[in-house]
């Protein structure tokens, strides 16, 4: 069968896919840093908690990164609305990609707690440091340093990981890609170019974070 490429179609619609391209970035923005803050106040719950507190952020963590966010999200959008709670597709996918990500990142930020030496803190304490000043002086440092390689990585696959907002009608790059095939007919284009365009915003999230690792905690971050 004789297929004619026509990319024509889907690049007048350039206008609709940088939109799109704007909400990937901050759909995976957001849920990234609402991530991190789970996964801090976990991290540092499962040191410093009481023990039932800690077993329920253990149960938190298998259980969000033991299913898939997918499920996580269609339990958000289509299970709540039974118990009389209804999500926009935006909130749904934003609040499931962040109880997911805080799960992976309370086991990431816990591995660099636990790095830290106990010389450093003690250090601190013979300084005379409160427990924030010695977090803010020397265990924040520390994971920075430690785990901004680790956490660069993930934040790129959050932002690919966004991607499932096309299926509940979120209008980022994924959903402007399945709005414009089915518009023109042309699917191979236009999950084409789309694919493309990930590829891009891969490379400038990439060379953005490598800069900022390289110049402000002296590591290096994952490059493409």
């Amino acid at each position: 069968m004789h297929y004619s490429f026509q990319f024509g179609e889907i690049l007048k619609q350039w206008p609709d896919l940088l939109a799109g391209a704007g909400v990937t970035l901050l759909v995976g923005f957001l849920a990234f840093w609402i991530g991190m803050l789970i996964g801090l106040a976990g991290a540092l719950a499962q040191q410093q908690a009481s023990t039932w507190v800690r077993k329920l952020v253990r149960g938190y963590v298998v259980f969000f990164t033991n299913t898939p966010s997918l499920i996580q999200i269609f339990v958000l959008f289509y299970g709540l609305p039974d118990i009389g709670i209804v999500l926009s597709p935006m909130a749904a996918v934003l609040i499931g990609l962040s109880l997911n990500a805080g799960a992976y990142l309370t086991d990431i930020i816990r591995g660099g707690l636990v790095s830290v030496k106990k010389a450093e803190l003690e250090a601190a304490a013979t300084l005379n440091m409160n427990g924030w000043q010695s977090f803010r002086y020397v265990t924040l440092p520390h994971l920075a340093a430690t785990l901004y390689p680790m956490l660069s990585n993930f934040f790129i696959w959050i932002l690919l990981g966004s991607s499932i907002g096309g299926l509940f009608g979120v209008n980022e790059l994924a959903g402007k890609a399945i709005d414009i095939s089915s518009t023109t007919m042309r699917s191979i284009e236009a999950f084409s170019v789309t694919a493309g365009i990930y590829v891009l915003l891969t490379f400038i999230a990439s060379l953005f974070l490598y800069a900022v690792g390289y110049f402000c905690f002296r590591v290096r971050a994952r490059f493409i």
